[in-house]
């Protein structure tokens, strides 16, 4: 595997976990699980960034995912044309 690959890899997971934690809201006390703070700690830091400028629409629909969703993808495009570019 190539650095790439890693990277997309790397993205990928993280967005994953993303999903994952946003589809725990929807289950009553799976926050409060093993599995739900262990996903709180990996994900809230980097969603918290956006929260704090996105509020939810209509006081109930959080869309701060999406945009941290979209975001990741545009970060994870530039870190490869670093990598691309230090590769030569």
């Amino acid at each position: 595997m190539n650095i790439n690959g890693l990277v997309v890899t790397l993205f990928e997971i993280y967005r994953y976990l993303i999903i994952a934690y946003i589809l725990l809201s929807w289950l009553p006390n799976a926050r409060d699980s093993f599995i739900g703070e262990t996903l709180g700690k990996l994900v809230e830091p980097y969603l918290s960034i956006f929260r704090r400028f996105i509020p939810p629409i209509g006081g109930m629909i959080d869309i701060s995912p999406i945009v941290a969703i979209f975001a990741l993808i545009f970060v994870e495009y530039g870190v490869l044309a670093i990598v691309e570019f230090i590769a030569g």
